[in-house]
């Protein structure tokens, strides 16, 4: 199974907010919001809380497991 995330349509459905957007408002790189979205990064529990808190979204609507031939 792999991690996958919905963060980059999360930010385009928020007023198409820049990975440096919203990096500064989470407190966290930009590098990091593009590994993440790229799926070279797995958040930690809390960043990932922090993320759907901001998008006020479930942690699920964010990310979410798929098998891993998907």
């Amino acid at each position: 199974m792999r991690l996958k995330n919905n963060l980059r349509r999360c930010r385009f459905d928020n007023n198409e907010m820049s990975q440096e957007e919203l990096a500064a408002a989470i407190g966290i790189s930009r590098q990091t919001v593009y590994s993440i979205e790229k799926e070279k990064f797995i958040p930690s529990a809390l960043l990932a809380l922090k993320l759907a808190r901001f998008f006020k979204k479930p942690v699920e609507e964010i990310f979410y497991l798929s098998e891993e031939n998907d």
